[in-house]
């Protein structure tokens, strides 16, 4: 099930692709079951805090009518910046699995460590996946935009 839905991450990655967005792509899961999907949409809303994560926490919250995601997975395409590693944190979600790694803004191990903090109040299991195309997708948007 784990390769599903990093796929299904990947789906929505390519979605944020074709908006020339930077692509990535978020997926959560409650009970092995979808609730909330979402991509980048950072250059599309104008808005610096429409990153997958933080747009797939807020639908899974309506989802659910609870800020507490307990229970919940997130997959990922990219490892979090620290804005979207704290908001998975706070929004108590159980579980996140990782397409690869970003050595410039990566807050669950890479660069920092968010999730892993002891200071902080709540910890979330972080799974690494190493998914060669999220990693691929990534690579070839920004040579392309270079």
């Amino acid at each position: 099930m784990k390769e599903y839905f990093i796929k299904e991450a990947l789906e929505e990655a390519k979605r944020a692709l074709k908006l020339k967005e930077v692509p990535v792509g978020a997926v959560i899961v409650k009970d092995n079951k979808i609730i909330s999907r979402a991509h980048n949409l950072k250059e599309t809303l104008k808005d610096p805090s429409a990153h997958a994560e933080i747009i797939a926490i807020k639908r899974a919250c309506t989802v659910l009518n609870n800020w507490r995601l307990n229970g919940c997975e997130i997959y990922v395409t990219l490892e979090p910046c620290p804005m979207c590693a704290s908001a998975i944190a706070q929004a108590r979600i159980s579980r996140l699995y990782i397409g690869t790694f970003d050595p410039t803004a990566g807050a669950c191990g890479s660069v920092v460590d968010l999730t892993g903090n002891s200071y902080l109040r709540y910890k979330t299991e972080v799974n690494w996946m190493y998914h060669k195309e999220c990693s691929n997708i990534l690579k070839e948007f920004f040579k392309n935009r270079r």
